[in-house]
């Protein structure tokens, strides 16, 4: 729980993850190509008391991500996301026996988010089955961009994908996580466009799609869709640590998501090992968008920070949430929420 000018906050990180980039468990040159350029984006958007050594972010382990994100970061719970890139990495990226342990002895404060591949076809389906049973799932995360054997990624909207999302939709697996935003070497940009998410959101109702890094650098294009499709959801994992560098370009972000999307659907997440919750969350509660902006999106208020920072995830997880941190319901609490009717009848 945070507590901030006198307000208490439910704290939910949407996007977390234990990672194994070692040099260990490193495939191919590929492996640390990933892992490279994950330490890039932290090295560039992190304050300078926040940044780690090389080797220390190679692997860190459940140990310190449990302090960093729930001790130190004071968060409340966390959705620990999976990653495969069994291409890259002998154990994959996110490897599952750490993960699921972790999760297993913090189940009060973590759930646990595995991950499929499409293009591992019938087999694949079977295996998601039994991951479903196994890891009681609520959600998934997908790299449409990930390499399998001669392919460099997916479409949502692949007849194989399509088969995959029905059973999400059998199995009860209603939270679909999807990587659709900045490239990662040697990932390819072009695998990672936005716009197959538009296909599936309107097709599998059912379905959550929360677009994590909402879809930058395509940001106009993920508002277009967002707004018209009521299941597409902004993860701002990526997007979070552009308060330290680019504190005008993230209110240009956030200004254009509230205004498009609405507060509603937008999921803070820290996008831990890449940086800590705790100077995100700090940094968040005390931004304001600038006054120039203001008249065009309107401010952001302490109804707005508080379903991104949580309410929005704990309501889409079922997370217990206790009474004193909820907002007055019935209300339109979000200032700069726009009601956009795109294509409606004049």
């Amino acid at each position: 729980m945070y507590t901030h000018n006198g307000e208490n906050y439910f704290i939910v990180d949407s996007h977390i993850h234990i990672w194994d980039g070692s040099e260990e468990n490193q495939k191919n040159i590929h492996g640390k190509q990933f892992i490279d350029t994950f330490f890039g984006y932290h090295s560039n958007l992190s304050p300078g008391e926040e940044k780690w050594g090389y080797e220390e972010f190679l692997y860190y382990g459940g140990d310190r991500m449990l302090r960093d994100v729930f001790d130190e970061g004071q968060v409340d719970h966390a959705i620990l996301q999976t990653t495969m890139l069994s291409d890259f990495y002998h154990k994959g990226f996110s490897p599952t026996e750490e993960n699921w342990r972790v999760a297993q002895e913090n189940s009060e404060r973590i759930t646990y988010n595995h991950a499929y591949d499409p293009r591992y076809g019938e087999p694949g389906l079977t295996q998601l089955e039994e991951d479903a049973d196994k890891y009681d799932l609520k959600g998934v995360k997908l790299y449409t961009a990930e390499w399998h054997g001669d392919s460099r990624g997916y479409k949502l909207d692949e007849p194989w994908s399509r088969r995959y999302l029905e059973k999400c939709i059998e199995l009860g697996v209603k939270n679909i996580h999807v990587h659709k935003g900045p490239t990662l070497r040697p990932l390819d940009m072009d695998a990672f466009n936005v716009m197959d998410v538009d296909k599936v959101a309107s097709d599998y109702t059912e379905l959550n799609f929360i677009v994590e890094h909402c879809g930058l650098p395509r940001l106009e294009d993920f508002c277009w869709i967002a707004t018209q499709e009521s299941n597409v959801h902004a993860g701002l994992s990526v997007v979070m640590p552009f308060i330290h560098t680019r504190p005008r370009y993230f209110a240009q972000v956030i200004g254009e998501l509230l205004y498009w999307v609405g507060d509603e659907k937008m999921q803070f997440s820290s996008d831990y090992a890449l940086w800590k919750p705790k100077w995100l969350i700090e940094s968040f509660l005390d931004f304001q968008l600038p006054e120039d902006m203001v008249e065009e999106y309107g401010q952001i208020t302490v109804e707005n920070k508080k379903r991104i920072l949580g309410l929005n995830t704990a309501a889409m997880y079922d997370i217990e949430v206790p009474e004193q941190f909820q907002v007055p319901g019935g209300t339109d609490a979000d200032v700069g929420k726009q009601e956009v009717a795109v294509g409606a009848e004049a």
